[in-house]
């Protein structure tokens, strides 16, 4: 015998976690409000729904990266397939693109159930690094190739949580792992949006092993823009054809024999 909380269909209903799909949720729920359904198993009130809605806009999409030009080319290959385009978009999402949201997330969440109750949040947070500098592991959450000293989508995430109430304990601690690292660098760091989304989801309640899917859930919306582009140029104008061309005509074939 089979069971799930998910859903089931009827003749005349559809019934999705304990709601009426139809009468329910069609006309009253967003896109992100499903994957909220998903994971914490009921509908998010207002602000919940804005948070979640706001985090996932502004990972959906950040121009030409790895997950974009495979969407791209793939598409290129298979036009009449752009699920698959996506989904090869989506692959990449590792430890180097996109899975910082998630390490951010675990970390934090670790980090709060181990303190002690009244620890002070400073020390907390000079753990968390004394830790990541005895393993040799990168601190997730921090860095970034274009967005230096600060991340603009950070400081929002973080502007919206406050104003919201979701500014928490997990937020909170990577802001005091942020200072702490600058103070012990002497430099400024960037906290990037990866950073803030993880930390802002885990104070929305979400676990740390499913941050990677609302991550590749929003990121799916940003591909369908890569593959509607692409198709509007048509093949022979289109970035993937030339990205394909470029890599033809400037690599070398130097056989070891």
């Amino acid at each position: 015998m089979y069971t799930t909380r998910i859903g089931a269909s009827k003749p005349d209903s559809i019934n999705i976690y304990g709601y009426d799909l139809c009468s329910e949720v069609i006309g009253h729920a967003s896109l992100a409000d499903l994957v909220f359904l998903g994971a914490r198993g009921r509908l998010p009130s207002d602000n919940e729904s804005k948070m979640l809605n706001a985090l996932m806009v502004g990972i959906a999409e950040h121009g030409f990266t790895p997950s974009s030009l495979a969407t791209r080319l793939t598409w290129l290959g298979a036009p009449e397939a752009p699920q698959a385009a996506v989904a090869a978009g989506l692959l990449g999402a590792g430890s180097v693109y996109l899975g910082a949201m998630e390490y951010t997330a675990q970390m934090l969440q670790q980090a709060v159930v181990a303190a002690p109750d009244g620890q002070d949040r400073k020390v907390t947070a000079a753990r968390i690094l004394d830790a990541y500098a005895k393993s040799g592991e990168r601190v997730p959450g921090f860095g970034h190739p274009v967005h230096r000293p600060r991340d603009p989508r950070a400081s929002r995430f973080f502007e919206l949580a406050e104003q919201l109430g979701f500014l928490g304990e997990h937020a909170l601690l990577l802001q005091q792992v942020h200072a702490e690292m600058e103070s012990r660098r002497g430099k400024q760091i960037t906290l990037n949006g990866a950073g803030a989304f993880g930390a802002v989801l885990a104070d929305l309640g979400f676990e740390g092993n499913q941050v990677r899917t609302v991550v590749t859930a929003a990121r799916a919306v940003g591909l369908v823009g890569h593959i509607a582009e692409e198709s509007a140029k048509g093949t022979a104008d289109s970035m993937a054809h030339a990205l394909f061309q470029h890599v033809e005509h400037n690599t070398d074939y130097q056989p070891e024999r």
